[in-house]
């Protein structure tokens, strides 16, 4: 036994403790948050920009390389924070482990699916097709 070892005996035995996961997942979480102050501001400026233009003139900006590669960063990063700020109200939240562990499931299932179709829009434009 260490030293530094303060687990009760019985977690010591049980191979129970610290899964040295929490912090990287709350660095994960504010540093998506900030990035998201960032392009946030970006897209609302952007969208201000738009509010009484035509249609085509919203295709050219978005086709701009930089706004798109800023759109695709904003909306990559919105549904990561999403998906790391629903994992912690459901693993909070949800005491029964199947329905955890399908809520999580279905959580990075539709943020991938949303994620992937937000990019997809964003390259059509940008790219013309």
């Amino acid at each position: 036994m260490s030293a530094k070892d303060l687990r009760h005996p019985i977690k010591r035995a049980r191979g129970l403790g610290s899964a040295q996961s929490g912090v990287g997942h709350w660095w994960t979480q504010r540093v998506t948050a900030v990035a998201l102050i960032a392009l946030g501001l970006w897209f609302l400026v952007t969208v201000l920009r738009l509010v009484h233009t035509d249609y085509e003139t919203a295709r050219t900006l978005v086709g701009k390389p930089w706004n798109a590669i800023l759109l695709i960063a904003f909306v990559i990063t919105m549904y990561w924070h999403a998906v790391l700020g629903l994992q912690v109200v459901i693993e909070d939240y949800v005491h029964t482990r199947w329905k955890e562990v399908s809520l999580l499931v279905l959580v990075k299932f539709l943020a991938v699916l949303g994620a992937l179709a937000s990019v997809l829009a964003v390259l059509r434009i940008a790219l013309g097709a």
